[in-house]
């Protein structure tokens, strides 16, 4: 089975590349998958020279004039692209027979979001509360999206994986949340649902009374932060539409098509580079990032409320990414196999799995979960990420693959 290991640059900044790359060539993994663009954060490195690695929003590699010159988004640049690390992690991997991936995270950036809070989601009550969260439905920050698109492309990468190119959720719209309010899924579904101009408009060009939409938002999010009672329960069209009713619904459900027209956009730029693109669904991230134990409802089910119709999508896009954080291997030949009836047979499935915590406490059960992966009609696995787990958790990739003698 084919498949990659994510790195980070910082990775390989501090232990040289070929040292990297001969590591996970020595795990039988042929591909590499790099950060090429990535967003703020502060993680755990046990292997990293300074073992805690503070990562900024931005590119690893000079931004080109031709692309970002006239548009009013340019991304930041990450400390050392001017070395352009990227080009020295290209030629290791020639070496090593190794092909590499560009992997971007594109709305999610929290840097331009404060600088250029009117292209953020604009929520019901009108406020701009999530800067991390680039609105897809913003002119500009479409043009932006593809401009980062060819600018990874054009970094000799066979593929560029796309995360974060589809709505956000409200937890994602900051670095750290602070609320003593209880909000129930449900709530938190409608205060990041985004209400700007441009988004509005394309809801009412569908038929969608998108100011009744607004004012049934910002009616029940108001009563929950006056005191009312919370929804329970997990975040289904159904129980939605008891809770909000059929215009919230619509609403949510309209914002497909302009993550599926961007999207498009971003494919088409990223082949007319020569390259190919992979689109990442956030939704596993929402469900089992933080214990590895999601809800029931599968991931390709619910991608709808990140403004995600697999099924258009998967006419556009030659590959998808399916982000499978669970400890369970039934559930995750469930969510591969859900994914691969919505995208269809001939569209390439690369499936994310975490060797580690929270997810894998066992070469055994990472081997279980690549072997799901396979029989659910999976075409690639690829690990997240080496710079994050220690040695001892990474040296059970072999031995899952099937490459331990």
């Amino acid at each position: 089975m084919e498949g990659s290991v994510h790195v980070f640059v910082e990775d390989v900044r501090d232990e040289g590349a070929r040292r990297v790359l001969g590591r996970i060539a020595e795990y039988g993994v042929r591909e590499v998958t790099v950060a090429a663009a990535y967003h703020a954060a502060r993680d755990v490195t046990p292997h990293g020279a300074s073992r805690v690695t503070l990562r900024s929003d931005g590119v690893h590699f000079p931004p080109p004039d031709d692309l970002f010159a006239n548009l009013r988004l340019t991304p930041p640049v990450q400390p050392g692209a001017q070395d352009e690390p990227l080009a020295a992690l290209r030629e290791a991997a020639d070496d090593h027979g190794m092909v590499l991936h560009g992997w971007a995270v594109f709305l999610q950036n929290v840097t331009l979001g404060l600088a250029n809070l009117d292209l953020t989601v604009q929520d019901c009550f009108g406020g701009r509360g999530s800067p991390a969260a680039l609105c897809p439905a913003q002119p500009d920050v479409r043009l932006y999206s593809v401009a980062l698109a060819r600018a990874v492309a054009r970094q000799g990468v066979r593929s560029v994986v796309a995360e974060s190119l589809h709505f956000g959720t409200f937890a994602q719209g900051y670095r750290q949340d602070r609320s003593y309010v209880p909000l129930g899924p449900m709530d938190e579904f409608l205060l990041g649902l985004c209400f700007c101009s441009w988004c509005m408009r394309r809801a009412a060009d569908l038929g969608v009374k998108a100011e009744v939409a607004r004012e049934e938002c910002a009616r029940i999010i108001g009563g929950v932060l006056d005191g009312d009672p919370p929804a329970q329960g997990e975040v289904t069209r159904a129980a939605l539409t008891a809770y909000a009713g059929p215009e919230v619904v619509a609403y949510a459900r309209a914002r497909s098509e302009t993550v599926t027209s961007l999207v498009s956009e971003v494919s088409s730029a990223v082949a007319a580079e020569g390259s190919r693109l992979t689109f990442v669904d956030g939704t596993g991230h929402g469900k089992g990032y933080a214990d590895g134990l999601p809800p029931a409802g599968l991931a390709a089910h619910d991608a709808w409320q990140l403004g995600v119709d697999l099924v258009a999508l998967g006419d556009l896009v030659p590959s998808f990414g399916v982000l499978a954080y669970a400890r369970d291997a039934a559930r995750v030949a469930d969510d591969v196999g859900a994914y691969r009836r919505s995208v269809g047979n001939d569209r390439e499935l690369r499936v994310v799995l975490r060797p580690g915590r929270p997810d894998t406490d066992s070469e055994d059960r990472l081997a279980a979960k690549v072997r799901a992966v396979r029989a659910a009609g999976g075409d690639a696995v690829d690990f997240h990420a080496y710079g994050l787990v220690p040695y001892s958790v990474l040296n059970r990739i072999p031995g899952a693959l099937g490459h331990r003698p």
